[in-house]
């Protein structure tokens, strides 16, 4: 199967959101309105999977200043900071039709290229104890259990340094 991992653009809102809510509960999935408000502020902080023009995957977050990703981020696109050290991950999605492809790899693969490219000092991200072991075979590394109530999940703190 072909695919193309690209920059987002606001259009891809849509196909953003569909995917996102077939790959998370309700309670954590980002709504369409918070998809067009996000790529309205930071499209360049998104990644996607396209084929035959579908949007099949999604990796995305905002920048801050600290190694932290505190859960007003995920509502509040205010707290964006262009020039910050950290790029955050909201999340990250492929449609369960596409999945085991090493898609999910490709996308992350390329969200570090870019956040190495914009001088980031690191990668932060949250996620639940089964997706430990895909992010750890990047370099990132485990920091402990996070204090996110996001969806009422129990969720983790890895960190992903870059070297400059």
């Amino acid at each position: 199967m072909e695919y193309n991992i690209r920059t987002a653009t606001r259009s891809d809102a849509e196909g953003i959101a569909r995917v996102e809510a077939v790959c998370f509960p309700p309670a954590e999935a980002a709504s369409l309105e918070q998809f067009q408000e996000r790529l309205q502020v930071f499209p360049e902080c998104y990644v996607v999977a396209e084929a035959d023009g579908k949007i099949i995957g999604a990796l995305s977050g905002a920048v801050t200043d600290e190694a932290y990703l505190p859960d007003e981020m995920y509502h509040d696109v205010t707290l964006h900071k262009p020039d910050g050290s950290y790029q955050t991950v909201f999340g990250m999605t492929v449609d369960p039709d596409y999945q085991h492809q090493g898609i999910a790899s490709a996308l992350m693969r390329a969200f570090i290229q870019m956040a190495k490219e914009r001088g980031r000092k690191g990668i932060i991200l949250t996620c639940k104890d089964k997706l430990i072991p895909f992010y750890t075979k990047f370099g990132y590394e485990f920091q402990g259990v996070s204090d996110s109530t996001h969806g009422n999940a129990k969720w983790n703190t890895m960190l992903l340094k870059l070297d400059k």
